[in-house]
């Protein structure tokens, strides 16, 4: 993955009379990276998004598409951008063919280069087949991806798709998915979505987003690695005395899952394995397990979202 920042917002608030549905949101988006947007419905990603396309101006902030200011220069930086909104932003009674035509017209793609970059759409997105066929006669998945195409027709840096697969049946949100992936080997992707599974399978690194603010950000890697070694699984031969565990400052709770086994919470303390195998030697504790317990991305995702509202 390359350095180059191609998508850098910063500060970005966006108010509706007393209600802040994007309250200080950074983002920064790099070559070759596919970020996911992840929040509950309302949690502020399509004003976000609507933002970083230029469709929505922000009452503060600053945003740069390939280090062109898309305040000062709007046209030159939407160039580099190419956009799905949730909303599928297709004629119906037009041919797919006649609709990247007509597309490609609007992108002010030069008439002799049109030809060759509808093409090229149209295979990537697996639209050869249905070219001639109204859009309105095609199915949700198929439709989906006539609006990814116009979102690539003309080949920019940065595809910004907003929840990309909603609506659509098993198969098409694979095939979909599919297709995100191979755009992620070319552009640099950024999509929404509250559908956890489509995270995992698609994203290099995740933002989460509640009630319009940044909550967490990590590589997925990372993100999932950090949480993995946030509880213990403790065995122990004989009975142990639980309050010298419970005193560790770090060890936020201790649950006792019977048979001299505990699972112990741990906070922001990467050594604690080898600080509880040090305290069970002194005590004369004889250790029988050690197991840190995954945790997936909805458990890290509801956690995250409890904290906020027990903060709110």
């Amino acid at each position: 993955m390359s350095q180059e920042m191609q998508v850098l917002a910063k500060d970005l608030h966006r108010h509706y009379g007393q209600y802040y549905a994007v309250a200080g949101v950074n983002i920064t988006l790099r070559k070759g990276e596919v970020l996911g947007l992840l929040g509950p419905n309302g949690a502020g990603k399509s004003t976000t998004m609507k933002m970083l396309t230029g469709n929505l101006t922000p009452d503060q902030g600053e945003i740069s598409i390939n280090g062109i200011d898309l305040f000062n220069e709007p046209q030159v930086a939407k160039k580099h951008i190419g956009y799905l909104p949730e909303r599928l932003p297709v004629y119906c009674d037009m041919t797919v063919l006649e609709f990247l035509r007509y597309c490609a017209q609007l992108r002010g793609i030069a008439r002799t280069a049109q030809h060759a970059s509808i093409d090229r759409a149209l295979q990537r997105c697996g639209l050869g087949d249905v070219s001639k066929r109204l859009i309105g006669n095609l199915s949700k998945g198929y439709q989906q991806r006539v609006g990814i195409a116009q979102a690539i027709l003309h080949n920019p840096a940065v595809i910004i798709l907003d929840e990309p697969t909603v609506g659509l049946d098993p198969v098409q949100i694979q095939e979909i998915r599919h297709l995100i992936r191979e755009l992620g080997e070319e552009h640099s992707v950024m999509l929404s979505t509250h559908i956890l599974p489509e995270v995992q399978a698609l994203c290099d690194r995740v933002q989460i987003i509640y009630q319009g603010q940044t909550v967490f950000e990590d590589f997925l890697q990372g993100l999932e690695q950090r949480h993995a070694d946030c509880i213990l699984r403790l065995g122990f031969e004989e009975p142990i005395d639980v309050k010298k565990l419970q005193a560790i400052e770090s060890i936020n709770k201790i649950e006792s899952l019977g048979s001299m086994r505990y699972n112990v919470y741990v906070e922001g303390y990467q050594h604690m394995g080898d600080h509880l195998c040090k305290l069970a030697f002194a005590e004369g504790w004889k250790l029988t397990e050690m197991t840190p317990q995954t945790t997936d991305l909805e458990t890290i995702f509801l956690d995250l979202v409890h904290r906020e509202e027990a903060r709110a």
